[in-house]
């Protein structure tokens, strides 16, 4: 199994209720894809409710191999749930490993 971490940070200049909206409208649009992507085994994203930390969003998930995370990658389900954070995203960090 491979568990695939992904941290987003977005745009300072973003207002309070305008990352609400973009980390509301991602985490739907995330959540719902083992709808439609059957290789996901699990997801789930977090929140960040600490304003003393950096990253604002964390997707975590888990796949079977690391070729099903990079399918995963160029899903177009998941390309588009992606780019709800096109415009608002300033910072990305990702880790993958086996467990």
């Amino acid at each position: 199994m491979v568990k695939h971490i992904v941290l987003f940070k977005l745009k300072e200049t973003l207002s309070e209720e305008e990352k609400a909206d973009v980390m509301s409208r991602f985490k739907n649009a995330i959540e719902a894809l083992p709808a439609t992507i059957p290789f996901i085994r699990h997801i789930y994203v977090g929140l960040n409710i600490n304003p003393d930390e950096e990253w604002d969003i964390c997707l975590d998930s888990e796949f079977d191999t690391l070729d099903d995370v990079k399918a995963y990658s160029i899903h177009p389900n998941h390309l588009a749930a992606a780019g709800i954070l096109k415009n608002a995203r300033c910072g990305r960090a990702c880790t993958d490993y086996e467990f």
